[in-house]
């Protein structure tokens, strides 16, 4: 079982995350979580946000092979 523990900073308190959950989950300082009460207990979840179609296409290399007539293929589903 892993344990956490509580230190206060000003009014607040900090909770601290074990290594081998951040480790896990991919954290890193500043990762967002959402929080959830549920009687007594604090569930914590990070918060995955979807990439954008224009970042991966920002982030996408030049000079990757193009398939002929691809731009003009019609819609299959609900692209637009």
């Amino acid at each position: 079982m892993l344990t956490a523990s509580l230190r206060r900073l000003g009014g607040s308190m900090i909770v601290t995350v074990p290594q081998s959950y951040v480790e896990q989950n991919h954290l890193e300082a500043g990762t967002k979580l959402s929080v959830r009460i549920v009687g007594t207990e604090l569930c914590l979840k990070p918060i995955r946000q979807r990439p954008r179609l224009a970042d991966l296409l920002a982030a996408t290399p030049e000079g990757l092979h193009h398939v002929a007539g691809w731009d003009d293929m019609p819609s299959v589903g609900a692209e637009q």
